[in-house]
């Protein structure tokens, strides 16, 4: 699938403009992990894209993902993007094994964090954002409290980084995208 397909399927499927740029991100996320560990940034911004596409529509677990694999297959999408998707899902009880799972399962939660941290600054600019303030916020518990603090802990450690090098990695790669993303 190439990225024009993803994104057709993302806006056919999502209406929510803060949900396509949170795939946005993820999109953004993956593509700077890619080289990093091996894999294609075009295969893994796809993933991106996609990752949470049926969100809208199938919200609740286990329909979201397990949705949208069906739809995705039923369209011939590659079964290594689709199995990707399905294991960011801890419902789905499918181990992280490949970069691409692992990257996937690390930046998912944190690249909403980084956007919602971004959304609080007075510019709401990534450009204000820096590690320490993502630290900082990951504390407050009051802040972004649907965000798991311990998926941000277990992505840094499944990839084998230090929280700081993930967040800063992740946080560089949403900043080169910051006008897509509106901040």
């Amino acid at each position: 699938m190439t990225r024009d397909e993803a994104l057709a399927l993302l806006h056919e499927y999502t209406q929510s403009d803060s949900l396509r740029k949170h795939a946005y991100a993820v999109e953004a996320a993956l593509r700077a992990y890619a080289p990093r560990f091996g894999g294609d940034p075009d295969r893994w911004a796809v993933v991106g894209l996609l990752h949470d596409f049926d969100y809208e529509r199938y919200p609740e677990p286990p329909e979201h993902t397990r949705k949208g694999a069906e739809i995705l297959r039923a369209r011939g999408v590659d079964e290594e993007i689709v199995h990707a998707i399905l294991s960011h899902a801890e419902w789905n009880e499918i181990p992280r094994e490949t970069p691409l799972q692992k990257a996937l399962f690390a930046v998912d939660e944190l690249a909403g964090f980084i956007m919602a941290v971004a959304y609080v600054r007075p510019s709401r600019s990534l450009a204000e954002v820096d590690v320490r303030a993502v630290r900082k916020k990951m504390k407050d518990k009051a802040f972004a409290r649907a965000v798991r603090r311990e998926d941000i802990i277990a992505g840094a450690e499944l990839l084998g980084l230090d929280l700081d090098e993930h967040i800063g990695w992740t946080l560089a790669a949403l900043q080169a995208e910051h006008e897509r993303l509106g901040l």
